[in-house]
């Protein structure tokens, strides 16, 4: 699900045409959760799912998803192995080594982002850091998806600066964000052309801070901006979401559309592109509402910053400030020819910078500089 779902299928594929023979294991998502192995199963993407791998911790099906996992390796003897995300990255390399045998795998994990700031209390997250301390010693490689999120783990103590390489993400833009006719999806979702809409994408969790949203949306209704916020996707936060809306008296002007595969024509509609997250990698989601020519109003976290270029394609602001996010967005409200300039230079931003050739450009250069 989200970002790293599409690196990793856009990536197998690539590799594919490199001559790489890659298997995809993809665990299982949690109940009620929509899920993009629609994506892999266009690509004729060779998975293999291990239902006991989910991202919630629970000691026993994780036992089983390890020692299956450690099975599958010793079985496939694959010369590389590598991992993305937090739990497959802790399970899939704890695998690698318990699997034994000559030669011994190369190890590489992806970092997304990380679960080491925004996520849990200082126990658990104290937890997780020196677990990911331990599996840095046991990587041939690590790898962040900006230079944000590279210095963040290495001001943590995971790794040293030379352990890391960089590979930006790669996104197939011109397939997720198609063009579609902005008056026509306006029309579906019953809203009128001059209306500022804002809108908002991604799975509803708490380090995403969709609240936060709401609340600097309640702030612009209350300064008289005529204003919608549509909100796409779904998640575990989803039910205490409405009911914040309703609590603040916005939920007539919010739009809770679910989770949707298709977003081209969603952009198309929106006039800005909301992100108050307290932690993030890279955001897919924010890649294509640049693509889209959408100016974002976005949290300077993670790798936010390498994507959103601060007063060029869209606002960064501090985490937690629904003051500032509300300002500028209702600047962006008041000024149509600044939209027009972010939206330009939002679409050049992102073209080359985020492409999926490059993506394996890159990959492909790393796997050949570790491989004997």
């Amino acid at each position: 699900m989200g970002g790293p779902a599409l690196h990793v299928t856009y990536l197998s594929e690539g590799l594919a045409d490199r001559g790489y023979d890659t298997t995809l294991v993809v665990g299982e998502l949690a109940r009620g959760e929509g899920s993009m192995a629609f994506v892999a199963e266009s690509r004729g993407i060779k998975t293999v799912r291990l239902s006991s791998l989910s991202r919630e911790i629970a000691p026993l099906r994780d036992l089983v998803a390890l020692l299956r996992l450690t099975r599958f390796i010793r079985e496939q003897r694959p010369r590389i192995v590598h991992t993305h995300t937090a739990k497959a990255g802790a399970i899939g390399r704890v695998a690698a080594v318990l699997a034994g045998g000559e030669p011994k795998p190369i190890v590489i994990h992806t970092f997304h982002g990380h679960v080491l700031r925004g996520y849990f209390g200082p126990i658990r997250t104290f937890g997780f850091l020196t677990l990911e301390r331990l599996l840095a010693r046991v990587s041939t490689k690590l790898v962040a998806v900006s230079p944000e999120v590279r210095d963040e783990l290495v001001s943590l103590g995971v790794a040293p600066s030379e352990k890391f390489a960089v590979v930006r993400l790669g996104v197939e833009l011109a397939e997720r964000v198609r063009d579609s006719d902005r008056a026509e999806t306006r029309r579906q979702l019953g809203l009128p052309p001059e209306r500022f809409v804002i809108g908002w994408v991604g799975r509803m969790t708490a380090v995403k801070r969709v609240d936060d949203a709401i609340e600097a949306f309640r702030i612009l209704l209350d300064r008289g901006v005529d204003a919608t916020l549509c909100l796409v996707g779904d998640g575990p936060d989803r039910d205490q979401l409405e009911r914040r809306a309703k609590e603040l008296g916005v939920i007539r002007h919010c739009l809770f559309l679910g989770y949707q595969e298709e977003m081209g024509g969603w952009f198309a509609a929106f006039d800005a592109f909301a992100l108050p997250s307290a932690n993030e990698g890279t955001p897919v989601s924010v890649i294509e509402a640049l693509a889209a020519g959408c100016p974002v109003v976005a949290t300077r976290v993670g790798g936010v910053p390498d994507v959103v270029d601060d007063g060029r394609t869209g606002f960064l602001v501090d985490s937690g400030d629904t003051t500032a996010l509300a300002n500028r967005l209702e600047q962006l409200a008041a000024d149509p020819d600044l939209r027009e300039r972010f939206s330009r230079a939002g679409k050049e931003s992102v073209a080359s910078r985020y492409a999926v050739g490059r993506l394996v450009d890159d990959v492909d250069r790393l796997y050949r500089e570790l491989l004997p």
